[in-house]
């Protein structure tokens, strides 16, 4: 593994844009519950539409995409179970998170509304405290369930990104480092989209063993799609962690090439005409930003990234594996 110090030209970005307030649709024909559940949402910073029964209800998501439903159990036309169950019938609304409001609290009739597809229950009487926390709660659940990588299990872009803002807010050093697997179209094109996986999680796997060699504080781990990986870590801990990603990751992907690729050190790739071309074996190209005492600081995760990105793109300007560390001083960097 290689290392380099770079000086590139920082990018421009403009501003991060402000998040949206969850829409919450709910759904009873009972007015004053409505209007209760709507009032509350509203006071507490969310969005909501409203819809009279399960039929509405459907009607109302033909046009608008809720990121929640409180939906009543007892209404006309539709109820509220027989809701869920479409709405769980149909990709577009599959994992949009439902809470039931029920005066039914006996466990046969949770577990009727669990099968369908509930993820929560509140039931009548109710205050506005639970209210919120059941929705807030089963709001957070459903993003941190979308954000992470059924592949590997790592958290996502909007997790990282909220990683990377978390330690600007704390104003420590930190390291931002953006990995990418060198060559990796080329093992898709010879062995599959199944083999690939298979390298894709290696790699995860060695970031999990070499963030357990490395002394506190904690490392975060992302994957952000495809064979691109994230780690946030301490300055003095990125190289530690790299050298030993980087060893074990090689050694690892010996073992998943075919026995006579691995051997001759070379794949061969056909093209469009069938002529076979040559690709060299995998390797890894990580690329660094740091925030420190006496260098760069930053005020936008989008720049950090962007700059880690920039050190990638260096990184796979050098041979085998390569870690390109962005090191410049504060004069002439973001503000």
């Amino acid at each position: 593994m290689t290392t380099g110090i770079v000086d590139p030209k920082p990018e421009e970005f403009g501003p991060e844009p402000e998040d949206q307030p969850d829409l919450i649709l709910v759904v009873d024909d009972d007015q004053d519950i409505a209007s209760f559940v709507e009032f509350n949402l509203k006071v507490h910073g969310y969005d909501v539409i409203r819809a009279r029964d399960g039929e509405h209800a459907l009607e109302v998501m033909d046009t608008r995409r809720p990121d929640l439903a409180v939906v009543d159990w007892m209404m006309p036309r539709m109820d509220g179970v027989e809701l869920t169950r479409r709405l769980r019938a149909e990709p577009l609304t599959s994992a949009l998170p439902v809470i039931m409001l029920t005066a039914k609290s006996m466990t046969v009739d949770k577990v009727v509304g669990l099968t369908a597809g509930v993820d929560d229950y509140l039931v009548k009487p109710f205050d506005t405290a639970e209210l919120i926390a059941r929705v807030s709660s089963t709001l957070r659940r459903n993003k941190e369930f979308r954000e992470v990588s059924p592949l590997t299990g790592l958290p996502g872009n909007a997790r990282v990104r909220r990683e990377i803002a978390d330690r600007m807010k704390a104003g420590g050093e930190y390291s931002v480092g953006y990995i990418d697997i060198d060559r990796f179209k080329s093992v898709n094109d010879v062995y599959g989209f199944d083999r690939g996986d298979e390298f894709i999680t290696a790699l995860a796997r060695c970031l999990h063993r070499a963030v357990t060699t490395v002394q506190p504080p904690s490392i975060f781990l992302g994957h952000i799609g495809g064979d691109d990986f994230v780690f946030i870590c301490a300055p003095d801990q990125v190289l530690p962690l790299t050298k030993r990603t980087v060893t074990d990751f090689e050694q690892a992907a010996d073992q998943l090439y075919d026995a006579r690729d691995a051997e001759r050190g070379y794949i061969e790739v056909p093209d469009r005409r069938g002529n076979k071309n040559r690709a060299a074996l995998i390797t890894l190209s990580i690329g660094v930003a740091q925030a420190t005492v006496d260098g760069r600081r930053f005020t936008d995760p989008r720049v950090v990234i962007a700059v880690a990105s920039e050190m990638k793109k260096v990184a796979k300007s050098q041979p085998g594996s390569y870690v390109a560390i962005d090191r410049r001083r504060a004069e002439g960097d973001e503000g």
